[in-house]
């Protein structure tokens, strides 16, 4: 089933495989301070504290997408030099990323030098020889092709002109997804977008779409006008054009422009925004959602992407973080909790009937979430409350309890049990923590002996004297708990 919303494409995407392929550069940070211009010449002086690398381009695209939870497979051509060697080395340490790397004797490896001071940039040095794909590598790269597309949900192409997009690689990326029945999306370079073919989705920016098609891209009425012109310069189905701070536009063939704004964010660093879109919209694709809701997942990610420093990730963590809770579904919650161990972060569970929030409900909530990253609140169904509580149980119908739970800052997601104890689901999550009120001891706590036999705690938060739905009800109902008047 096609996701709906920006959370189910999100938590899906751990099932997505991925093929991303084009142009693999070594990005490389030197980070110091600037205190005093240089006595030879009118330029600051950074002492340098220190240097990170890291993979770009077509990298991180691939990066981004293993981040995101795709299956990703990278194919790229990189010289026999040392920024090459270490190239690999990044990238064979990188979780989630399969890259097939063709080591030419004629390409020369780029590499990107930044050097950043109070998170500025001071200066770019390129390290980009001429490119020079011969026949032997470029052969190679369409059989590395042909053999990674098997399985892919979809093909992305990061296209950075250093010379391994050419015309044969762009034939094998558009045959193999139109055999497939994959998309195939191009992040392009250049002012001749023919050679791409008839992909599914071209995604430039705004200077791009306006270095093709001879016309501005400032404003959206700019923007409409060239995309119907860019539209007669390639084959491709969709042109979707990234606008920055003022979010995207796209254009089905045959269709009406669409604009979509961005998030107001401080930007910190703009250094593989691109990337991040890319990949986003390439698992969104994967994943059978509409080009709308594809486009919501490439503005928030690269909205994040922006406020990072350096060529950074954003992660299905990061998007969901800035995402409220939700009533989630069995297989949904354990993809959830999947993403979160991937992230490396504490996930903690409480149950219950919730049925009228009070104050003792509260302290078990934010005792809970203290001790995890991540909290997960177990919700008896309207039956098992029934059950448990007897007739006129709920005073309020499951649905409004999920909603109460999930608008609380201490929860990160709330799933229905419909049997008498949570055992089932703490048996599949096995949490890090399970939390419950003084009612309990730590021995008649349903699911216990899992997590303790897992490495977990199980934590007893005291009682708020007086506070219980059951008081509550006879309050409401002018009697007292222990039978008297009130």
């Amino acid at each position: 089933m096609s996701p709906v919303s920006l959370r189910e494409l999100i938590l899906g995407a751990v099932r997505q495989r991925v093929l991303c392929v084009g142009d693999v550069m070594l990005d490389d940070f030197v980070y110091g301070t600037v205190t005093r211009i240089s006595p030879e010449a009118p330029v600051p002086v950074l002492r340098q504290a220190r240097e990170a690398k890291m993979p770009g381009g077509a990298g991180n695209t691939a990066r981004n997408l293993a981040a995101l939870g795709a299956r990703t497979r990278l194919v790229g051509a990189i010289g026999r030099d040392a920024d090459g060697d270490a190239l690999q080395a990044l990238l064979g340490q990188t979780p989630g990323v399969d890259s097939v790397l063709i080591r030419s004797e004629t390409l020369s490896t780029v590499r990107k030098t930044r050097f950043v001071s109070g998170g500025q940039q001071l200066l770019r040095v390129d390290r980009e020889p001429l490119p020079v794909l011969d026949a032997a590598t470029e052969a190679e790269l369409v059989d590395a092709l042909r053999e990674a597309a098997e399985g892919a949900g979809a093909i992305v192409v990061s296209d950075y002109a250093k010379g391994t997009v050419t015309g044969a690689v762009m034939r094998e990326a558009v045959r193999a997804g139109l055999a497939a029945g994959v998309p195939v999306i191009v992040d392009p370079k250049g002012n001749d977008w023919s050679h791409y073919g008839p992909v599914d989705l071209i995604k430039p920016n705004a200077g791009e779409l306006a270095a093709l098609t001879g016309l501005p891209a400032g404003t959206s009425e700019q923007v409409e006008r060239a995309l119907l012109k860019a539209m007669t310069l390639c084959s491709a189905r969709v042109i979707l054009v990234t606008r920055a701070a003022q979010g995207l536009s796209y254009l089905e063939r045959g269709g009406t422009v669409v604009h979509m704004a961005g998030l107001a964010r401080e930007v910190y660093d703009v250094s593989g925004a691109g990337d991040t879109s890319l990949a986003a919209i390439g698992i969104a694709l994967s994943s059978g959602a509409s080009l709308g809701l594809a486009s919501r997942l490439a503005l928030a990610a690269s909205g994040l992407a922006v406020s990072k420093a350096g060529t950074a990730t954003v992660s299905a963590a990061d998007l969901l973080a800035g995402d409220s809770a939700a009533l989630l579904g069995f297989d949904m919650l354990m993809d959830q909790v999947a993403l979160w161990r991937t992230a490396g972060l504490r996930v903690g569970f409480t149950n219950g009937c919730f049925d009228i929030l009070h104050r003792g409900h509260l302290r078990v909530l934010q005792e809970a979430r203290a001790r995890c990253d991540r909290l997960v609140v177990g919700l008896n169904t309207d039956a098992s409350v029934r059950r448990l509580k007897g007739d006129g149980r709920p005073v309020n119908p499951e649905e409004s309890r999920a909603e109460m739970l999930a608008a609380l800052s201490v929860v990160d997601a709330v799933v229905l049990f419909d049997g008498d104890t949570p055992i089932d689901l703490v048996r599949a999550m096995r949490p890090d923590l399970i939390a419950k009120g003084g009612d309990y001891t730590p021995d008649t706590v349903a699911g216990a002996d899992i997590v303790r036999a897992a490495g977990g705690e199980v934590h007893i938060v005291p009682l708020v004297e007086g506070q219980s739905t059951t008081s509550m009800i006879a309050r409401l109902g002018g009697r007292d708990p222990a039978g008297g008047a009130y």
